[in-house]
């Protein structure tokens, strides 16, 4: 197999460093430019996004365009051997266009329609916004589409939001239609006999409503695709023009952290490249730990969508000013997390923004260039020194991350569950149960795959299943597949519960995992906060460690049918009850885990069993020091390991015997290597088969 692709793109065939640059704010002072460009290079910055709010400075009057200055920067930017991801400018549209055509504006769930302002506060189903977005892009591709500055499409921003306009609720009826065909299969899908909701014509579906419907959680999970696939549709409208005048430029739109709204597993279909925007919440905490797996896992997520380098589009150079608490990054943070991004598979290190805002809400976010206007500063000299590690590293560019492990984790599913009205209303807590499990892997240096149920699971060896709530018939057919050919799955509590309208499967859970499991759920409990139960693991158990571990918040009463038992719960009227399991189905084995465990030693134990059995890969085989990661990319000949300290400590680690070279001094290593506070190092070796 191959473990490296092309390059984002082949005009600039290296790592990209930049930032989102809003020239058109400077118009007024040429001198800031001329400026720009020269910090740009002492930055060692090679790309530039531009254009993404820049709307009323391209069209500042309904069909008058202005060009000219965007011609002014595109055209130095290759006199300079700086290059641009031109964006197109829907992300906000100007005050003419509002006033003009008012059914651009958003309404709201109230049916109230919102006033001019914001971003993003426009109907994506609008003819009007349709039509003006359609001129205004087949205008920008006609001009710049074969322009040598341009790398590739920026669409819009940060997509994201709902409309409940009249255009969008006959854009979910036909939606619905197309999906159901008949008013029959919506009712029974909706189950909408419940409470005598039974719709009897089309025209009555709409979407759900603080005052209106909103208890039948089938419509309001389809409402959530809906809107999704129309942004999904939206964005395709925007292309369209783009890739007519030059199919070879990628497009790609900014994504953002496991972003709750859009199915992004849809939108890597159409994306030709991922990107998205990182803004870690550093220095919290004594270690961070807890921030850099989270964000670790959303690395994986954007890689995992089309296995294949990603791109890091936004980060900040220093500080954000929307944060509850806006912290600087200590020495050593900017590269240690900028190059947490690369170590997951990001070919590409960019900042939102070059040069900070005079004025309006982001006039303090962080930037490369401060007000202060000049070079001589330590968050400008941290990009620098960046810029010029990353020039180092054109060897990763296109390698892959060898993942062996992964998370299932559906974006309706967590709608669902989110929805699901069940034993704990005061917080399931999905997303947290979902880094319980990324974390231990995460603590060994496993790389992860971060996957949907119409991916293919065949390529692992480690699938890892928490609270897949909702969990279509075929997937559970999938994984009874990966189980008996060999694959080991992990399936938590409240797993297998309904298919995908949201109804209850009959026969008992965990639904389609019951016979791969082995086992059927009878109850599930919700713990108040101040209960707590226990994990008792077997003596000689076949996973080798025992002890007794806390369990918070949830707690399923289960019986084994064919599967063996492991531990049992310590407490309450339930005690001596199975509570992990595992059942030998087939070449595999499917392990279920009964209750919400709270110790993260029980998954660090758990899970260092499993990938010593399963000979699961990891980036270093030796045990890594709390808050300290490894990563690892590879060609398939040489392996790229990323050692990362985010336990805010100086730490020592243990080489695992192999010889090593530090790719930024050239040195060679083994034995030991010890990282500073908010250390990262990047050795280089032959490739581990």
């Amino acid at each position: 197999m191959s473990h490296k692709v092309a390059p984002i793109s082949n005009k600039l065939p290296v790592f990209m460093h930049g930032a989102d640059y809003n020239p058109e704010q400077w118009l007024h002072d040429p001198r800031i430019f001329a400026e720009d460009i020269r910090l740009m290079k002492l930055a060692n910055c090679n790309v530039m996004s531009v254009g993404i709010f820049a709307w009323s400075a391209l069209e500042p009057e309904e069909g008058r365009f202005e060009f000219e200055w965007l011609d002014h920067v595109l055209d130095t930017f290759a006199e300079n051997g700086i290059y641009a991801w031109l964006a197109t400018p829907s992300g906000a549209r100007p005050a003419w266009m509002s006033q003009k055509y008012p059914e651009v504006l958003r309404v709201e769930a109230n049916r109230i329609r919102n006033l001019h302002g914001l971003r993003h506060n426009h109907c994506y189903t609008s003819p009007v916004y349709r039509e003006k977005t359609k001129i205004m892009n087949s205008r920008l591709a006609e001009r710049y589409a074969h322009h040598p500055a341009v790398l590739g499409w920026h669409i819009s921003n940060e997509m994201g939001g709902e409309c409940h306009c009249d255009y969008c609720q006959a854009a979910f009826r036909e939606w619905v239609k197309v999906k159901y065909g008949s008013m029959e299969a919506l009712n029974h899908a909706w189950w909408a006999t419940f409470w005598s909701h039974t719709y009897t014509d089309w025209s009555q579906v709409e979407s759900p409503a603080p005052h209106g419907e909103n208890a039948v959680h089938g419509q309001n999970l389809d409402w959530r695709r809906f809107v999704s696939d129309q942004t999904l549709d939206f964005y395709k409208h925007e292309v369209l023009p783009l890739k007519a005048a030059n199919p070879e430029l990628p497009c790609t739109t900014n994504m953002m952290d496991w972003f709750y709204g859009l199915d992004y597993h849809k939108f890597a279909e159409e994306l030709d490249v991922i990107s998205w925007d990182a803004y870690p919440a550093w220095h919290e905490a004594p270690s961070d730990r807890n921030v850099a797996s989270w964000f670790a896992f959303n690395h994986d997520l954007f890689r995992s969508l089309k296995k294949k380098p990603f791109m890091l589009m936004e980060s900040t150079p220093s500080l954000t000013n929307w944060q509850a608490v806006s912290k600087l990054k200590r020495p050593g943070m900017h590269k240690l997390s900028s190059l947490q991004a690369v170590a997951h598979g990001a070919d590409t290190v960019q900042y939102f923004q070059w040069r900070k805002s005079r004025g309006a809400s982001e006039k303090f976010h962080g930037a490369v260039v401060d007000h202060v206007g000049h070079e001589h500063n330590r968050v400008f000299e941290d990009v620098a020194e960046l810029g010029k590690t990353l020039g180092q590293l054109t060897d990763l560019i296109g390698t892959l991350v060898p993942a062996e492990a992964a998370i299932l984790a559906d974006w309706d599913n967590r709608w669902a569950i989110n929805d699901a009205q069940g034993p704990r209303n005061s917080g399931l807590h999905y997303e947290e149960t979902v880094m319980q499990h990324y974390r231990a892997l995460w603590d060994m240096g496993v790389p992860v795959d971060i996957v949907g149920s119409h991916d293919d699971f065949s390529g692992y060896k480690l699938l890892l299943l928490p609270m897949a709530y909702l969990l279509r018939q075929e997937t559970g057919e999938k994984i009874e597949r990966f189980v008996s050919e060999g694959g080991t799955v992990v399936i938590t509590y409240w797993s297998g519960i309904v298919n995908e309208s949201d109804l209850c499967y009959l026969g008992g859970f965990p639904g389609p995992l019951r016979t791969v499991a082995g086992i059927w759920a009878e109850e599930i409990e919700g713990l108040h906060d101040q209960d707590r139960n226990a994990l008792v693991m077997d003596a000689g158990n076949s996973l080798g460690f025992e002890g007794s571990f806390e369990i918070r918040e949830l707690c399923e009463l289960i019986h084994t049918e064919t599967a063996e038992v492991l531990a049992v719960y310590g407490d309450d009227f339930y005690a001596g009850r199975p509570v992990l399991t595992v059942n030998h189905f087939g070449e595999g084995q499917a392990y279920y885990l009964a209750a919400r465990v709270h110790e993260p030693l029980f998954y660090q134990l758990f899970y260092a069993g499993l990938v010593e059995e399963k000979q699961v890969t990891r980036a270093l085989q030796s045990k890594l020091p709390a808050g300290v990661t490894a990563q690892l990319r590879t060609d398939g000949d040489t392996d790229y390991v990323f050692l990362l300290n985010f336990s805010g400590t100086i730490v020592t680690i243990e080489l695992d015997g192999e010889e090593y070279e530090n790719m930024e001094s050239g040195d060679v290593l083994s034995g030991q290597v010890e990282l500073p506070v908010n250390g990262a190092c990047i050795l280089r070796r032959r490739a581990v088969k």
